[in-house]
């Protein structure tokens, strides 16, 4: 328990300066959570006996990431000519003696995809107007959900969720993560538009909690696929009491992609 609590400190001593300052040290936060993450998704990978290219994947979300924070309008082409590069990686690779060489690319594509495509609407979310007060509204609710269901699953679940993808995961837990979501989001919107710039009603920020509360525990189970299927425990162990950076950031990968949406398809 004294790791998890001396990494979450550490966390939030880098963490809140970057939020609150945004601009290039929020990037470099945000993106280097993403490329250790990349390069432990390769590891999975490789742990269940494909062979993506490592460094096109973690070159190609650092370079992705570059894109959408720095030249938005690059984006599009710098991930086009990063899967053009990995194929014609696998295809040198098949050549040379690679069986499975075509699911490799897919797993290369997979990462790329997953982590930095997913991953960099951490960003987008973030260069929104008033982004760090959204980027404050979005994540807590995640939060949130992570505690609620963590805090009462342990204590009263009963009902198992998902036997083999998580086996400690229960119903009880899920509903008090989608409970603890939606009253987080009907709080933070009373707050933030009353206290801050935002203007959004109680009952829409309730929506969105509960949106979160009931998607973004997909998050961590596709995280614990990947690990089930190659028999690791955690991502990594760059975060000494919470493993890698994947297992940090599982539910902020759904997360990001939904507060954004919601923020500028429904909200405006």
């Amino acid at each position: 328990m004294s790791k998890r609590v001396t990494t979450v400190l550490i966390l939030l001593l880098v963490g809140l300066p970057a939020l609150v300052m945004g601009g290039f040290l929020y990037f470099l936060f945000i993106g280097f959570l993403l490329v250790v993450a990349a390069w432990e998704y390769v590891d999975m990978a490789e742990a269940i006996g494909s062979k993506p290219a490592r460094w096109l994947v973690v070159g190609g979300v650092a370079a992705f990431c570059a894109a959408v924070f720095f030249y938005n309008s690059l984006s599009a082409p710098v991930f086009a000519f990063i899967i053009l590069a990995m194929m014609a990686y696998h295809l040198v690779a098949f050549e040379r003696g690679a069986e499975h060489a075509s699911l490799d690319f897919s797993a290369s594509v997979g990462a790329l995809v997953y982590i930095g495509w997913i991953g960099s609407y951490l960003l987008s979310l973030r260069q929104l107007p008033n982004g760090s007060w959204w980027f404050m509204f979005v994540l807590p609710c995640v939060w949130l959900t992570d505690t609620g269901a963590f805090m009462i699953g342990a204590a009263y679940g009963k009902h198992r969720m998902t036997p083999r993808l998580s086996p400690k995961k229960t119903w009880e837990g899920y509903a008090a993560g989608v409970f603890s979501a939606t009253l987080g989001g009907g709080f933070f919107a009373f707050a933030y538009s009353t206290w801050g710039p935002l203007h959004l009603s109680v009952w829409v920020g309730a929506l969105f909690g509960l949106m979160v509360g009931l998607l973004t525990p997909l998050g961590d189970l596709g995280e614990s696929m990947l690990k089930r299927q190659a028999s690791m425990k955690d991502s990594g162990i760059i975060f000494p009491g919470h493993g890698g950076a994947f297992d940090r950031i599982d539910s902020w990968l759904w997360g990001g992609v939904l507060g954004y949406y919601f923020i500028t398809l429904i909200i405006r």
